[in-house]
């Protein structure tokens, strides 16, 4: 039986977009010999909804989508599997089930609901779908299909060193003795889940005998990144096609055909690297379009953080969409600005500079009266950082441009960040990075040639808020911090463990932990953050504001 992934970028609510783009899909496939087409999960309304599903009329445009796809559809060679989200059935507690409906020659074949809902890290599906209690093999011209959707395939006891539910729906279908196992997904990109999510199918279609056909959502939504990266394995394991990541893509197989070499292994750094850039660029680009914007306004310090978010926004909406902003003080280097100019020149951007000088001057003269007698402060520093943000907020207004934040994870961590400053903006576009990955993706993106000026990469990291700053200044070398906070916030290792497994001095170590509790509340009010890690700050990382954390 041919087979065809199709692998779109679906928009939350956009209906008649996302049947545009099934409807293509399938008359592709079709014409070239598909019998069957495969979607991602809930790609007829987009996922993730969210509290859309509360809505009664996002549900009943869910149904009468389903029905116009089945009308469309009547004449083509070719079934199609979608997923979808439709009303929960009467008497069940929650309003809505996450499905997946098959489609041939006018007729639907199975409503396949979605057995393990997720409820950790940015998944809250126990909140609106009400759980699948059994499953039905389904058949295609004689092809006996199991259907399962995301993560139904993820609790295999073979190969997770624990469980999180006490059933497996893969495992238990099999006992219907299904001939091709199809398990239709969003599942978000994070940096090493590519690697193991394919290890993880091939596991199951070896040991039970049985190809496998994945098919992945592709595209941004809001903080989330979809890679793609579809697959289809044999049944002895090994991998037969693949889709492309962090594009759009269609891939016929023959899930019968022997495989034609055995599943990926871990990727190397580099090639997560590029991932990671990969990632940062479609999230960027689909959070902009998604949005109704076409424009992007960067402000340009002559660091490394910034050089990487415009480097970003360039490849993902061209360089013609792309305004780089100096704002120099008293405090600025004549390097930092020149830096920033042959970044712009570098990446085709156009580069304007605007002074805050005279306006820092007249913001401290009208505070002076009040602030008579005080000594200079953070205050100080972070006034100039404010009048950035409020400059570029009015270039966002009048040119209709979305301001992209600059901010790493590191900052964001310790507080090292400014509100209602360096931290205005649309979206955090590399707020999922740690400095020590932020100096290794401008490297990446260096490897053909300079793009981002050596000085950049190579000068002593600096707000340049006051005379001679480093960063050093309030916090340890980045190769101390970074394993702090890659061990504290997203493994959740207590200081103990974190001194035990790295040596660094305890005071360092609780300081930093300090530092993570207590600045929640900017955290909080920050842009949404693309995530690249199991655990970014934003949807998946819940903690409250108010709290007193014994460290």
């Amino acid at each position: 039986m041919k087979i065809a992934l199709a692998q779109i970028n679906p928009t939350v609510g956009d209906f008649t977009g996302n049947l545009e783009k099934i409807l293509d899909a399938s008359r592709r496939a079709s014409a070239s010999g598909a019998r069957l087409t495969v979607f991602p999960e809930l790609c007829v309304c987009g996922y993730p909804p969210a509290d859309l599903l509360d809505k009664p009329s996002f549900l009943a445009r869910s149904v009468t989508a389903i029905e116009e796809l089945t009308a469309a559809t009547v004449k083509l060679t070719t079934a199609v599997l979608v997923g979808v989200a439709l009303p929960a059935p009467a008497g069940s507690s929650k309003r809505a089930v996450n499905a997946a409906v098959l489609i041939d020659k006018g007729q639907v074949l199975l409503e396949q609901h979605k057995m393990l809902l997720p409820f950790y890290d940015v998944f809250d599906e126990q909140r609106y779908f009400e759980p699948a209690t059994s499953q039905k093999v389904v058949e295609l011209d004689g092809r006996r299909l199991a259907i399962t959707i995301c993560e139904d395939a993820w609790n295999d006891k073979n190969f997770w060193p624990q469980q999180l539910y006490p059933v497996d729906p893969v495992e238990a279908i099999l006992r219907q003795s299904p001939e091709i196992l199809l398990n239709i997904s969003a599942s978000p990109f994070w940096h090493g889940k590519l690697p193991v999510r394919e290890r993880m199918l091939a596991a199951v279609a070896e040991r039970h005998q049985i190809p496998v056909i994945f098919v992945n959502q592709v595209g941004g939504n809001d903080s989330l990144v979809f890679d793609g990266s579809s697959l289809a394995i044999s049944a002895d394991g090994k991998l037969l096609a693949q889709a492309a990541s962090f594009a759009e893509d269609l891939v016929l197989v023959d899930a019968e055909m022997p495989g034609a070499r055995p599943a990926v292994p871990q990727e190397a750094e580099d090639a997560e690297t590029e991932a990671a850039y990969q990632a940062l660029v479609l999230g960027t680009r689909d959070y902009v379009h998604k949005t109704g914007f076409k424009r992007a306004l960067i402000g340009l310090s002559g660091g490394i953080d910034s050089a990487l978010v415009a480097a970003i926004a360039v490849d993902a909406l061209g360089a013609e969409n792309v305004m780089g902003i100096g704002m120099p003080s008293r405090y600025s280097s004549t390097g930092s600005v020149e830096d920033s100019r042959i970044l712009a020149e570098n990446l085709g951007i156009r580069f304007a500079i605007l002074a805050i000088e005279p306006m820092f001057h007249e913001f401290s003269e009208t505070l002076a009266p009040l602030f008579a007698g005080l000594k200079a402060d953070l205050t100080e520093e972070n006034l100039q950082s404010r009048i950035r943000g409020v400059l570029l907020m009015a270039l966002s207004n009048k040119f209709s441009s979305l301001v992209l934040t600059t901010g790493n994870k590191s900052e964001m961590a310790v507080g090292y960040c400014t509100l209602y400053g360096d931290m205005v903006g649309a979206l955090a576009v590399i707020g999922d990075l740690v400095k020590t990955r932020v100096y290794a993706l401008s490297r990446w993106v260096n490897r053909n040639g300079e793009v981002i000026p050596e000085a950049i990469l190579t000068k002593a990291p600096s707000a340049e808020l006051r005379p001679d700053q480093k960063d050093t200044d309030s916090l340890p070398p980045y190769d101390v911090l970074d394993p702090i906070l890659e061990a504290y916030v997203e493994r959740y290792e207590t200081p103990a463990q974190i001194v035990a497994e790295y040596g660094f001095p305890a005071a360092i170590v609780e300081h930093i932990v300090r530092l993570v509790e207590r600045t929640e509340y900017k955290r909080q009010q920050a842009a949404p953050v693309l995530k690249v890690t199991p655990k970014s700050f934003g949807m998946g990382r819940r903690f409250p504001i108010a709290a007193r954390v014994q460290v």
